[in-house]
């Protein structure tokens, strides 16, 4: 049986009718640009998330560009991230004219390690931007008592984290500011890209507000330089039907990843041919993937190529560090000076974990990587 890494049908076609309603609003309100639709989905995230401030963005990567321009960084400036991330977190830092400064990360969390963040901080540190990656939120009290020591900003990339909390607090409202993104298979997905700012500081909001329309107040009077950033109505009507659901989607998530994780702890050798994922205590992970290492050299692609051959979809997240990509070699960061990242590029691998992820597809998967190992590959 065919298990593909995401399928989003089935949960767009379980809400079709409030979909197709939604949509037909919006045609018939002629409002297509920010509007109505949009301040409504922004009040329901700044509820959801807990937050003051909710702005609806037209992506998660000109989310975190807005909240690098509305504190102000730029050129002279750097900026702190985790280099096992996807490329938008530090391509965005250098749009900016700033400079990303790459930290490790843990291998048990695959989040920013503080205390390899803490030697990488120089006078020209601005700010500091922990990654949320997978679904689980990075180690936010150990980030802001670094941030508060130093006087940097936090800017919270929770781009796959959407709903994950630490401490009984979504993560978006812990640092300074927070950055989503709603591409159509994370947690919550839109139809296309959509993004979300998010901040408790009002004059920050206000700033972020404005630069989100190229900087203009009154309209055609530019006081900044800021960008095209604005979410549209159609979107934000769509994911205003589907964040009731959220917390549900993510509940079917979190028992995929329990049933994974029951399954395999079984299998001998564990945790030397094959690390599983785990919740830190007090975190509330989404499940944005799923994502298990196999040690060893090849053993990654020979697990990824045995599943291929099943038509089984996985995908690896991520092959190259960022400090190893080529439009960062000027940088000279090296493996040697990154290991974890380094390491982790050459273990992760990600299975399917989506909300509608049959029994029997599940089985699929867990039969198939049962049957790698048990093979002694």
């Amino acid at each position: 049986m065919a298990v593909p890494l995401f399928d989003i049908k089935p949960q767009n076609q379980a809400l079709a009718e409030d979909l197709q309603a939604a949509f037909t609003r919006v045609l018939a309100s002629g409002q297509f640009i920010l509007g109505p639709e949009v301040q409504n989905f922004e009040r329901q995230c700044a509820e959801y998330l807990q937050v003051r401030h909710a702005l609806g963005i037209s992506s998660g990567t000109d989310a975190i560009l807005l909240a690098l321009m509305a504190l102000g960084i730029g050129p002279g400036d750097e900026v702190i991230c985790p280099s096992f991330t996807f490329f938008a977190t530090a391509g965005c830092v250098a749009r900016t004219g700033a400079t990303p400064v790459f930290c490790d990360v843990r291998a048990d969390t695959f989040n920013l390690d503080v205390a390899d963040a803490a030697r990488r901080i120089t006078p020209r540190t601005k700010a500091i931007m922990p990654v949320h990656l997978y679904g689980q939120a990075a180690d936010m009290a150990a980030v802001n008592e670094l941030a508060c020591r130093h006087g940097l900003k936090v800017i919270e990339d929770a781009a796959q984290a959407v709903g994950a909390t630490q401490g009984g607090q979504h993560i978006g409202s812990l640092g300074h500011c927070g950055a989503f993104s709603f591409f159509p298979t994370k947690n919550l997905g839109a139809f296309g890209d959509a993004g979300l700012f998010t901040t408790n500081d009002d004059a920050l909001a206000e700033h972020a507000r404005l630069l989100r329309m190229h900087g203009a107040y009154p309209k055609y009077y530019h006081r900044w330089i800021g960008g095209n950033f604005r979410l549209d109505a159609v979107h934000a009507a769509l994911l205003a039907v589907k964040l009731p659901h959220l917390d549900g989607f993510a509940r079917r998530r979190a028992a995929n990843a329990a049933r994974y994780t029951e399954y395999f702890a079984k299998l001998p050798s564990i945790g030397a041919r094959l690390i599983l994922p785990a919740a830190q205590p007090g975190n509330g992970h989404t499940w944005n993937q799923y994502t298990v290492r196999v040690p060893g050299a090849g053993r990654r692609d020979a697990l990824r190529d045995w599943l291929a051959a099943r038509q089984i979809g996985t995908e690896i997240y991520y092959p190259v560090p960022l400090h190893a990509q080529a439009c960062f070699a000027a940088l000279g960061q090296t493996d040697a000076d990154l290991p974890v990242s380094a390491r982790l590029a050459s273990e992760a691998l990600s299975i399917p974990i989506f909300p509608e992820l049959t029994t029997t597809q599940q089985d699929e998967v867990i039969g198939a990587v049962t049957e790698f190992i048990g093979a002694g590959r």
